[in-house]
């Protein structure tokens, strides 16, 4: 029974992710900009969670729990922020696939701090991920995919978010999933306001009757997201987590086919797929 409910989680949170993209690239694509969409998606959550609240327990809270709860907030308003902005210039089937490189950064970072050298396994993962590359890219030359706004835009987010999940596992350790929820939600308000401030727009939060049930979709598919990558998180290993989330990667390649007609599918299925592969080796073998 643990395992179908794991299973069952496992499958909202694809869903889930994926979704919050397709109503996020589509809010971008009627004019509304990244940072108003980040923002409004936060204030929607917050006042959600200010109910929800009232109803947990809140003995978790102190100084520690305060501190590491503000960076998350800090680097998840980030790494949405930056997501928002690669969906309004990229394709949804070309941005997927990108998420698999989380692995990467991690190698990276593990050779130049922890001076952890990839196993055989882990070897192979890089080449099948660098080789699906090609296909999703239809290129090896790095510079020309770098040049790209949107490429740029997608990989800080995955930097981001990356440090936004270790903070969140952190917070949960110091206190509870509705806790960790509640303070993400908060968090990530204040910095998208701060954001906004920045990028001198306008906080006001009239929205057009038209692009309301986006921003409520929006919402709701990014809260789901953050809640049941938790309770994934809680139940198995974050390695086998990430492995299985990895197919979130072949739904947005549906959506992107489906809702925004984008071209050359089977190509970027096909270089999905060795990444996706490629990925899985890494995070269980490498």
């Amino acid at each position: 029974m643990g395992y179908i409910l794991t299973g069952i989680l496992v499958l909202i949170r694809i869903f889930s992710v994926s979704a919050c993209n397709v109503f996020q690239k589509r809010l971008a694509e009627f004019k509304e900009t990244p940072v108003r969409i980040n923002y409004i998606n936060y204030f929607f959550l917050t006042v959600f969670s200010l109910f929800l609240f009232l109803f947990i327990n809140k003995s978790g809270v102190n100084g520690e729990f305060i501190f590491y709860s503000l960076l998350g907030g800090i680097f998840g308003g980030l790494g949405n922020y930056f997501m928002v902005e690669a969906l309004k210039f990229g394709e949804l089937s070309v941005l997927a696939p990108i998420n698999s490189y989380k692995v990467l950064v991690a190698i990276l970072f593990g050779i130049i701090f922890l001076g952890e050298i990839p196993k055989t396994a882990g070897i192979l993962g890089i080449i099948l991920i660098i080789l699906g590359s090609y296909f999703i890219f239809n290129s090896f030359n790095i510079l020309e995919i770098f040049s790209k706004k949107e490429i740029q835009f997608r990989f800080l987010a995955l930097i981001f978010t990356g440090i936004e999940a270790i903070l969140i596992k952190k917070v949960i350790l110091l206190s509870s999933i509705e806790l960790m929820f509640c303070a993400n939600c908060l968090m990530g308000l204040i910095f998208s306001f701060l954001i906004l401030k920045i990028k001198k727009e306008s906080s006001d939060l009239r929205i057009k009757k038209e692009h309301l049930p986006r921003y409520l979709l929006t919402s709701l598919s990014f809260g789901v997201m953050a809640f049941v990558t938790a309770l994934v998180f809680k139940r198995i290993q974050v390695g086998y987590a990430l492995s299985l989330f990895q197919l979130s990667i072949l739904l947005n390649l549906f959506f992107g086919w489906k809702v925004f007609r984008e071209k050359d599918i089977l190509r970027k299925l096909l270089g999905s797929i060795i990444i996706i592969l490629g990925a899985i080796l890494v995070i269980l073998k490498g």
